[in-house]
């Protein structure tokens, strides 16, 4: 097959996947019912939009708790007739402490949208930028190399939440729209993994072009600067972690060393806390209130948090040995967090507050190798490789570096957990002279975590 029939299936294809996002749900739909789970085994839908097996009654399922008691709706209406008030005075209070505070106590649910919109200054930037979403979604549906990747993404992000639940709805449209139009807006980036969940979560409460601008916002503003987490080799991320360390070896230094010594290295466990502001790692609703603050506050919220996590759970999580530690941390606390959300979220502004005083809260502004370095909305046509979405084999020195360092960091942290913890027996011993089986499942978990962090990233195998 020559390079022009090679295009023209490519092209092809792209067309085929974008069609059936613009038809939708109507008549003549073509999907798979193993795209389209059944909703019979359900019956719960908790206040967030997220469904539940009726069967699965295990009462560690934080997020189907919902605001019942009567004193706390009480609260939940007394906030939002205070919120509407604050909202009416926006440019008066945005920059006060009270709204720090209010934003802290938690953003009433009905008016998370309009408050997160406010945040971000949607409006301001959606009228300096009037027609370029439309512009950019259009360009996406003919040209973005990145669609197959968004298809495959969008059929499996947040398919246990009302809204994106059916294939090809309006909310699946939504976010292949939204994702696709950046991945031509922002051609540094294109598209990366870790986008899906965060679009899908602004789409919970914006529509479809102010949650294109909201994530537009998030990854080049100032105060966010997420572009360095989705750039291949994300040095934003294996900077974080590399602070994240600092806060450990000087406020938490006996976890540090026990979580070193069962191997359990910050690049495992931090990913997601700094990826996408701990998605999929605390209750729903906790987030909820932890993005409340990012927005706010900006991306010192990440290291406070991650702070705020362990300080929280420390002699629980001395207490385990490294698979309970990852369970505990990647499983357990979004399921049942143990500690009152409230409570959490007054630890965060402490944990803060101790970080500033210690010059800590900040991991310093980014070097310029993690800023935009193309101007944004400008059409390029996509080369050969990327219009047949040929995967590239090779790595650059940047992300081989990075595929170095986390091999590395695993290793060392393996390596001191094997020479302080007692030998055993001589029956362990029987896979190689003087090599336990301790150490063959040590081995082996550091290759599934490399491997796991180094898929991450989507764009490191994207030509």
């Amino acid at each position: 097959m020559n390079e022009e029939e090679l295009v023209q299936r490519a092209a092809e294809e792209r067309a085929a996947i974008v069609a059936k996002y613009r038809h939708g749900r109507q008549d003549g739909a073509k999907i798979d019912p193993w795209e389209d789970p059944s909703l019979e085994i359900y019956h719960v839908l908790d206040r967030y939009g997220f469904i539940h097996d009726k069967n699965n009654k295990h009462y560690s399922d934080e997020r189907v708790k919902e605001t019942t008691n009567e004193a706390e709706v009480k609260i939940e209406m007394e906030r939002v007739k205070k919120w509407l008030k604050m909202m009416k005075q926006w440019e008066q209070i945005k920059d006060n402490e009270k709204l720090r505070r209010r934003v802290f106590k938690g953003i009433p649910n009905s008016l998370r949208g309009q408050v997160w919109s406010r945040m971000l200054n949607l409006d301001r930037v959606k009228g300096e930028q009037s027609g370029k979403y439309q512009e950019m979604r259009e360009l996406a549906w003919k040209w973005s190399p990145d669609i197959r990747q968004i298809d495959l993404d969008v059929n499996r992000t947040y398919r246990d939440h009302i809204m994106f639940r059916e294939r090809y709805n309006l909310k699946q449209q939504e976010l292949f729209n939204v994702l696709g139009a950046y991945s031509m807006y922002n051609l540094e980036i294109g598209y990366c993994q870790g986008m899906s969940q965060i679009a899908a979560l602004l789409l919970m409460y914006l529509d479809e072009e102010d949650a294109f601008w909201a994530l537009s916002v998030l990854v080049s503003d100032k105060k966010y600067n997420m572009h360095g987490f989705f750039i291949p080799g994300f040095p934003k991320l294996l900077r974080y972690q590399e602070h994240h360390d600092k806060i450990m070896n000087k406020f938490l230094p006996k976890l540090k060393k026990h979580l070193d010594k069962n191997g359990v290295d910050t690049g495992i466990y931090t990913l997601k806390w700094f990826f996408q502001c701990f998605l999929d790692r605390i209750p729903f609703r906790l987030t909820l209130r932890v993005w409340d603050v990012y927005l706010l506050l900006g991306e010192r919220i990440l290291t406070a948090m991650a702070y705020n996590l362990l300080k929280l759970h420390r002699k629980k999580l001395i207490s385990l040995g490294m698979d309970d530690i990852l369970q505990f941390l990647q499983v357990h606390l979004e399921k049942r967090f143990e500690v009152d959300d409230d409570l959490a979220m007054e630890s965060l502004a402490r944990c803060l507050e101790e970080l500033r005083k210690s010059k800590l809260d900040f991991a310093g502004p980014p070097p310029s190798h993690e800023l935009p370095r193309r101007p944004f909305g400008l059409f390029k046509e996509p080369s050969f490789e990327q219009k047949v979405g040929r995967r590239s084999m090779e790595f650059s020195n940047v992300e081989k570096s990075t595929r170095e360092s986390v091999s590395l960091r695993r290793d060392t942290a393996a390596a001191a957990a094997l020479l302080d913890s007692p030998r055993h027996s001589t029956s362990d011993e029987t896979v190689l002279p003087g090599t336990s089986s301790r150490v063959m499942e040590t081995k082996i978990r550091i290759v599934y975590w490399v491997k796991s962090y180094e898929n991450v990233n989507n764009n490191l195998s994207i030509s």
